[in-house]
């Protein structure tokens, strides 16, 4: 795993590198999220800023401790299977059955914090028409519509129809946005073209003065083009001979056709990110899929279709995420090379930190049980798409196409409505993507990010100020909490320390 990291990870960093200055300086693409990065990391740099800056450390801080000790004081009561307060029935048992229930995970509460109520919302009608309408209904098809001798967790059963269903409203709303984003960036590259051709000149006198100076200080630290060029050469060429050695379903000839595509799509994916803050990599990720998994056919597909995904997401992501931090390198006149040399450190680190985490986990809790608490959703997602392109519509459930087609027409619908409705009735227009989590994860996950929501709103009703400066820092408490809770948890796991008591909870006789 650390190998295959390793042999990708690194080309993206060069991927768009001699494209900077045209993204950042020429095209003066936004990047909100690193302009926003910008905004306050200068905001820092101000007596207010020093200020607040302060008060968000010590609300981290305290609310990091509160959730720590929270998971420390839950997990006494997980001596079992389904015990303890993530398996609360907050609403009943009825409902806790359907996955209905506040499961008092700090995490997602503070996830639910930073996003936005409409997407809490969204996963919360997503949790009701999946885990409330579609889950029972189609439950009550047993022994009709799929095999009654078969476990819920085959793909041949129950789960095949959450999983599919799931995968249609992330690939609708995924080729939606797709071709949104495509027909931005050709609208905005044909019109800067002919911008260029009338006014040609125009601008270089109205540039302020430190505008002019962070172009300056951005174009003078620069890495050569020659060098660029040469370790993407090299970079390439190491993982087209390695990768297939590690995956022999993978064919070299694969690699060559992700490479070679690697700077167009990278190009594509950045312009678009600095143009709507979108990141586009999963859905490149998901064509590539379907593409190398239908190529490398039925015994090789699922294999080659899975790793030409990784590589392709990877190449763009790591070449957008870049552009990002060079946004905020630009207008914080901060070294790109000195953010450059960051990045690669971090990748390097990332490169190994990840496989010993994930092996972590994987030894010391269930990953992957559709059932158990580390579902791990999107691998069942990504896995179920290479099936599906190896296999084609043969793998769907009966009636599985049918109710998958519906649920794509829905997404792209729902997308055309927020775009072309009137803007006082687009908020009302659930997010698809947002929508299709709960449907394989559970209607609890979307119960907390609505908690978090209702804090947020709570706290804005009694002081907007405040909670404009700390919401972020106490989210972010509760999510690094509840998360390095699971290191010393999983230690404890390793070591064959169970917890000692369960609290379970059943009907009354």
């Amino acid at each position: 795993m650390t190998g295959f990291l390793l042999a990708i990870s690194f080309v993206g960093l060069l991927n768009l590198l001699p494209l900077r200055k045209a993204l950042i300086i020429d095209y003066k693409l936004t990047y909100p999220s690193g302009t926003a990065t910008a905004v306050l990391i200068n905001g820092f740099h101000t007596p207010q800023g020093d200020n607040g800056a302060e008060k968000q450390v010590r609300e981290f801080l305290k609310f990091f401790g509160i959730s720590f000790l929270w998971s420390f004081f839950q997990w006494f009561y997980t001596g079992g299977e389904s015990c303890g307060f993530l398996q609360f029935p907050t609403f009943g048992l009825k409902a806790w059955k359907q996955t209905f229930y506040f499961d008092f995970s700090l995490t997602y509460v503070g996830a639910g914090m930073i996003c936005s109520h409409h997407v809490n919302l969204s996963t919360l009608f997503g949790a009701i028409l999946s885990w409330g309408i579609m889950w029972p209904l189609i439950s009550k098809q047993k022994g009709n519509w799929y095999p009654g001798d078969v476990p819920e967790s085959s793909m041949t059963s129950l789960l095949g129809y959450k999983a599919f269903l799931c995968v249609a409203l992330i690939v609708g709303d995924g080729l939606y946005h797709f071709i949104k984003v495509t027909c931005i960036i050709a609208k905005s590259l044909h019109e800067r073209s002919n911008h260029r051709h009338v006014k040609k000149g125009t601008n270089e006198g109205t540039l302020e003065i430190d505008d002019m100076q962070r172009d300056e200080f951005f174009n003078k630290d620069y890495v050569p083009n020659r060098l660029v060029y040469a370790g993407y050469t090299i970079l390439s060429l190491i993982a087209i001979v390695s990768i297939p050695l590690m995956f022999r379903q993978v064919k070299w000839y694969y690699v060559v056709v992700a490479y070679v595509l690697a700077p167009v799509l990278g190009f594509s994916n950045a312009y678009g990110t600095g143009l709507t803050d979108m990141n586009m990599s999963y859905n490149y990720g998901k064509i590539a899929l379907f593409i190398f998994a239908a190529w490398g056919g039925r015994d090789n597909g699922v294999i080659a279709g899975l790793v030409g995904c990784g590589i392709v997401k990877q190449l763009v992501q790591v070449s957008a995420d870049l552009m990002h931090d060079f946004k905020t390198a630009h207008l914080t006149s901060t070294s790109p090379r000195s953010m450059l040399v960051g990045q690669a450190i971090g990748t390097a680190m990332g490169c190994i930190i990840s496989p010993l985490t994930f092996l972590l986990f994987y030894r010391a809790f269930d990953i992957g049980n559709p059932e158990g608490y580390w579902k791990a959703p999107y691998a069942l997602i990504f896995r179920n798409m290479a099936i599906l392109g190896v296999e084609g519509l043969s793998a769907l459930p009966k009636y599985c196409l049918e109710l998958s087609a519906g649920l794509f027409a829905f997404s792209v619908l729902i997308n055309l409505m927020r775009d072309f409705l009137p803007s006082k009735y687009r908020d009302y227009m659930p997010l698809p993507m947002a929508m299709a989590v709960p449907f394989l994860v559970g209607a609890n996950f979307a119960i907390d990010m609505c908690v978090g929501s209702l804090v947020v709103f709570v706290w804005h009703n009694i002081n907007r100020k405040d909670a404009a400066l700390l919401v972020p820092a106490v989210a972010s408490g509760f999510i690094c909490g509840d998360g390095i809770w699971t290191f010393p948890s999983s230690l404890l796991s390793l070591g064959k320390v169970k917890p000692p008591i369960c609290m379970k909870f059943t009907p009354g006789s």
